[in-house]
């Protein structure tokens, strides 16, 4: 039985900064409120017509993983994209990301699971490797919000929150039992799933006919924006980033004090904030940067790990705790042995 460990990281971000302060000149916010609510003081934006496109930005940020991971692009065996916001509504970027590196004819896999993309990715790929059916996995989470926010106070509740950006992993295959990913945790809870969605365009709900039409009759349409009921979704994020990652550590015979560090998905510093009381962890087994990204969804984990890594946060042998939890309900863990 093989495992797979992490080789290679990586991440991009927009070099367009947006603070808070601008984001009040389009709404009715302030830095205050936002950081009280979030804890984000800035956020990236891609500019438009720009190369930093959902799948331009991946690609970026998998190239410093691959460089990083000291492999030839031709090494990579397989594609896992993970993203909310693809470039097109079909087909997905997995396969633009195949083309813009002019990688061999691979197998690319999109996975749609939102805030906790890269986690179901990071499995789809561990799993890949355990069974031998790859060597090496190129796992990318990448997100573009910005070009589809309602920017006006009405929306101001969920748009303040998000920015855009991508990160990128290796996985790679090793015979070493007592290093890399021990384990991976997967759940959903679909009744949930309108507590935190965007409608529109759907196949069973509106479709882009619908939409022009009330636009060309001068009906107002807002079901291309994302909505989210956000005392709820707290209240479930919290009980169940508990609840798996105590799930993991219990699978590998670990207790919380075994952390070396925990890497949550950037949601809300509330959120992570929360978690790390109440694990008893220290600001030094955390890591936040939500503060200077907003919740750059499928990208904000991979994002957030490579940073931990390049700033020696993330040593060999370290226990390192993944955690997500976001629309559908979906919510996981991957337990690594560093």
């Amino acid at each position: 039985m093989y495992t797979s460990r992490i080789i290679g990281l990586g991440h991009y971000v927009p070099d367009n900064v947006v603070t808070n302060g601008d984001l009040s000149k389009l709404m009715d916010t302030n830095d205050e409120w936002i950081q009280e609510r979030t804890g984000i003081k800035e956020r990236r934006y891609a500019i438009k017509g720009s190369e930093d496109t959902t799948t331009g930005m991946g690609v970026k940020a998998a190239k410093v993983a691959i460089d990083s991971a000291g492999i030839d692009k031709d090494d990579i065996d397989f594609i896992v994209f993970a993203t909310l916001s693809p470039d097109y509504y079909f087909p997905g970027p997995g396969v633009a990301v195949q083309k813009a590196l002019d990688i061999k004819t691979v197998g690319a896999l999109d996975v749609r699971n939102q805030c906790s993309g890269f986690i179901y990715a990071i499995s789809v790929a561990d799993q890949f490797i355990k069974t031998g059916m790859y060597k090496n996995v190129l796992v990318i989470g990448s997100e573009l919000h910005s070009h589809g926010l309602d920017m006006t106070t009405r929306g101001r509740g969920v748009s303040v929150i998000f920015g855009d950006g991508a990160g990128a992993a290796v996985l790679t295959r090793s015979e070493d039992n007592n290093r890399g990913i021990l384990s991976t945790h997967l759940h959903s809870q679909g009744e949930h799933a309108e507590e935190l969605v965007l409608t529109a365009p759907g196949m069973g709900t509106r479709w882009v006919n619908d939409i022009l039409k009330d636009h060309e009759n001068g009906v107002e349409d807002t079901s291309y924006y994302p909505k989210m009921n956000g005392k709820f979704v707290f209240k479930n994020a919290v009980v169940r980033f508990s609840e798996v990652i105590m799930e993991g550590l219990t699978q590998n015979g670990l207790k919380k004090e075994d952390i070396d560090m925990l890497i949550p998905h950037q949601a809300n510093l509330r959120i992570s904030q929360f978690i790390q009381r109440k694990f008893g962890l220290s600001d030094d087994q955390v890591y936040n940067n939500i503060m200077r990204y907003g919740n750059t969804t499928a990208a904000s984990i991979p994002i957030a790990l490579t940073e931990a890594w390049l700033e020696g946060k993330v040593k060999e042998g370290d226990t390192v705790v993944l955690a997500a939890f976001g629309s559908g309900f979906t919510w996981g863990s991957v337990i690594i042995k560093w």
